[in-house]
């Protein structure tokens, strides 16, 4: 663990220098994914302003929802957003093969290959949306609750990865698998709300199959007492972990089902 940790903190330091050398762009970046993710803050605000719940639940609510979810969003953004890129990139032009030869684990190198400064767009939007919302609620915050907060998003992150990894590695046997991943990612913005306004259907799938609701509605349901779903949203590490383990043991499966670009 020291020499992958060690290895990543030289392959961040050489992304950071590279964005660094285009500082127009890095801040260009940063504040696109921040307009973006306040158009849709706006978009929420607008419909509040005409009503003043949906199913239950109030603006500030829903924001600390959405918060969560972009929050731990970032976390794949910023460190694992180069596994859409496995397909056209690496197997695709047979860049892998020049992976697998290196001794250090080629997932690892792929992940470590590119930190993307969109990402630290949404986690500054992110944080900005919890900070409003939090004080808008009724919740006692102790040291507990803000680890456990913690705990909640950096899960949220590891989810959006395991399912992004999932279905990435359809591109050993597809070549690019990039609309799939696409299709299943987008599928995310239903988790920015609360699944309570969706039919039981939609619930069950983003519950136990893509389980994108343990991404931001179950964590935040914990903290809102009146949800209902506290004793399942204690459940988000566990199902994090149980997503990790199932990509990874996927990915494995790829690898060994990889021929080389040329066979």
């Amino acid at each position: 663990m020291r020499r992958y940790a060690k290895l990543y903190w030289e392959f961040a330091k050489n992304q950071m220098k590279v964005m660094m050398e285009y500082r127009i762009d890095f801040i260009i970046g940063v504040l696109s994914v921040m307009l973006e993710q306040f158009a849709s803050i706006f978009f929420i605000k607008v419909v509040f302003n005409h009503i003043e719940q949906i199913n239950g639940w109030s603006f500030y609510e829903i924001l600390f929802i959405y918060g969560i979810a972009a929050t731990g969003r970032s976390i794949h953004h910023i460190f694992f957003d180069n596994l859409w890129t496995l397909g056209w990139q690496y197997i695709r032009p047979g860049q892998l093969d020049r992976l697998l030869i290196r001794p250090i684990n080629p997932l690892f190198h792929i992940v470590a290959d590119r930190l993307h400064q969109d990402g630290f767009g949404q986690l500054i939007i992110g944080l900005i949306i919890l900070g409003t919302a939090i004080p808008q609620l009724d919740l006692a915050w102790g040291a507990v609750e803000i680890a456990l907060l913690v705990v909640m998003i950096i899960s949220s992150g590891m989810i959006f990865v395991a399912v992004n990894l999932f279905f990435a590695t359809f591109s050993f046997w597809m070549i690019d698998s990039l609309p799939v991943v696409w299709a299943v990612f987008n599928l995310s913005d239903f988790a920015r709300y609360p699944l309570t306004i969706y039919h039981k259907g939609i619930r069950t799938f983003l519950t136990w199959i893509i389980p994108y609701g343990f991404t931001a509605f179950y964590p935040a349901a914990y903290f809102i007492d009146k949800s209902g779903f506290r004793e399942l949203a204690l459940w988000t590490p566990a199902v994090a972990l149980v997503c990790c383990v199932i990509a990874y043991s996927f990915w494995n499966r790829g690898l060994r089902s990889f021929a080389s670009t040329g066979s």
